[in-house]
């Protein structure tokens, strides 16, 4: 099965789902609500009282009351909308059951013994917290060490517009014990060893043939391929309609973005080479306790992304929907109006769909211009993260690619877990280099304190990338080819001009969504299935809100075509 096989829309969308399965498998987790028990009719007629006594008073309270009513029925028929959609059953890998000493499952933060196993009790009051949803339970979660858990509720917040944090669904994640859970460990390790390598390199180099060799002959990897084969081309990209054409980094984050007077030089702060941490064993475990001390190694020159390193340092300090917002200025901007070294405007066009394109006398602006762009996308960004935490705190507890490395270690040293793990982490090539440099068999981390205090699955810079990449794909004429492409020269101090094939708004947008979720693949805080899974979460997510938007505008519009993530074609 592909990758895009697997991660089809249908994986997110809401399922059939019946009232007892609804009540074992929420868990009890509790959501306090009041419902009003007032009828539609009682509604209608309430509504009709209103119109009437504004009639009465003037033509102008009169207005004023219809507007106030079209607004109540809006938002009362879109939440009539979700209200009647299928309830949906999350189902996770497994593994919290599987294990009863919870090595499956997240648990960074809590306490642990020597081996780095949690404290039973301690996972106890988290999964009490899960069970109940009571603000109490979640305060008397045992943590351990000064690092505090990631708002382990923010799963539990509600939205009045798209669609509700529990009502979108992920698959199971591959379990600990599967092959494809050590296909992606394997791919793991072998980022870890090519963080320095530069992308524009990868091909001829000796380290990355070793990782596509070794990718290639695993038994489960859904990584995408060129001709059936992982190659130079294909590695650590994921399989979205444009992702494999042209440099590895989309333009969107190496052009110059205009930024109203100013402009954004995007060269920037990254870390020296050879700088991974969590690979001493005490530090490792320090680390799952919530201790640990914080250092880095910063480069004294600012550079253009180059390669695994620099881009792990870019999400490591991002805001959450820096990557689109910049896109969004790029693609918004007239081309080389004063300088073509600084001035990073494509002048994309609209989606063809955009009603505008029809009127002669008018623009958008509030509705259907820039400002409801970018605005939009900070609007689906904070409910992609209400979407995903659910997903990692309230569903999955995935433990962190950071926690497997640690189960590694200790089946390679002292065969503390016999067949547990795949063989192909264990027999890994990749593996085995970490082993062999550090002593260990722990990942190496690109960050010093290694992954958040949060679950692994699913991701946050994934799920935002998913929703926003959609609405800039909705706005914007994704077949649009951009003119002046760029690649860094190798040092990073600078651009120069791309010399390949036509890269098209589409094709870069999706590969935009890939560099930040795969990113933190790189860094070693997520795994490939933590990526995909949420690229398509957020794209669900997005989806919904602009159903519901397309009735608050008085334009009218035929709707906006565009390519989803699975490659089918979709039109709002």
């Amino acid at each position: 099965m592909s990758g895009n096989e697997k991660w089809k829309k249908e994986d997110c969308r809401p399922a059939p789902l019946s009232r007892r399965q609804f009540l074992g498998g929420v868990g009890g987790a509790a959501v306090a609500l009041t419902v009003g028990t007032a009828s539609a009719g009682e509604l209608a007629e309430d509504g009709a009282g209103v119109l009437s006594e504004a009639k009465r008073q003037s033509p102008e309270m009169a207005r004023a009351a219809a507007r106030r009513e079209a607004a109540y029925q809006i938002r009362y028929q879109a939440a009539k909308a979700h209200r009647k959609a299928p309830l949906v059953l999350h189902t996770s890998n497994g593994d919290e059951d599987r294990y009863p000493n919870r090595i499956g499952n997240y648990s960074k933060g809590l306490p642990h013994n020597s081996f780095g196993e949690v404290d039973p009790d301690a996972y106890g009051t988290l999964l009490q917290a899960a069970d109940t949803g009571a603000a109490a339970d979640y305060a008397a979660i045992r943590t351990s060490g000064g690092r505090r858990l990631t708002n382990p509720m923010g799963g539990l917040a509600f939205d009045l517009e798209g669609v509700d944090a529990w009502d979108l669904a992920a698959p199971p994640a591959p379990a600990l014990a599967s092959a494809e859970q050590a296909g992606e460990g394997v791919e793991l390790y072998w980022m870890s060893q090519l963080r320095d390598v530069n992308f524009l390199d990868y091909e001829g180099n000796p380290d990355v043939a070793a990782a596509v060799a070794e990718l290639n002959a695993l038994s489960d990897f859904k990584g995408p391929r060129v001709n059936g084969k992982v190659t130079a081309q294909s590695l650590f990209r994921d399989p979205l309609p444009g992702s494999l054409n042209g440099p590895y980094i989309s333009q969107f984050l190496w052009l110059p973005a205009p930024f109203g007077a100013e402009y954004i030089d995007r060269r920037i702060q990254t870390q020296l080479p050879g700088g991974d941490h969590l690979t001493k064993y005490s530090d490792w475990l320090d680390t799952q306790n919530g201790f640990g001390a914080f250092f880095s190694r910063p480069d004294p020159e600012r550079r253009h992304i180059r390669n695994g390193r620099d881009l792990s340092e870019w999400v490591h300090n991002d805001v959450l929907f820096q990557a689109y917002f910049t896109a969004c200025l790029i693609l918004g901007s007239p081309t080389n109006v004063f300088d073509a070294e600084t001035d990073g405007g494509i002048g994309a066009p609209f989606n063809p769909g955009n009603p505008y394109f029809a009127v002669r006398n008018q623009a958008g602006f509030v509705c259907w211009g820039t400002p409801h762009i970018k605005t939009l996308l900070c609007e689906v960004a904070t409910r992609a993260l209400k979407t995903t935490w659910h997903q990692k705190w309230q569903v999955h507890r995935r433990l962190r690619p950071e926690e497997f490395g640690g189960l590694v270690h200790q089946q390679v040293k002292s065969n503390r877990y016999p067949g547990i793990l795949h063989r192909d982490i264990l027999e890994s090539k990749a593996v085995s280099r970490v082993l062999s440099k550090n002593g260990t068999g722990l990942l190496p981390m690109a960050f010093p304190e290694g992954c958040p205090t949060h679950p692994s699955y699913t991701a946050g810079h994934a799920t935002v990338a998913g929703a926003c990449v959609t609405i800039l794909k909705w706005f914007f004429d994704e077949n649009f080819v951009i003119s002046q492409p760029v690649v860094p020269t190798p040092d990073g101090l600078a651009l120069q001009p791309y010399q390949g094939p036509p890269l098209t708004i589409g094709g870069e947008l999706n590969k935009l969504a890939s560099n930040i979720a795969t990113a933190r693949n790189v860094a070693g805080v997520h795994w490939r299935s933590d990526a995909q899974a949420s690229l398509h979460l957020g794209e669900e997510l997005a989806l919904s809100i602009i159903r519901d938007q397309k009735a608050l505008f008085p334009e009218p519009s035929s709707g906006c075509t565009f390519t989803r993530f699975d490659g089918t074609k979709i039109t709002l």
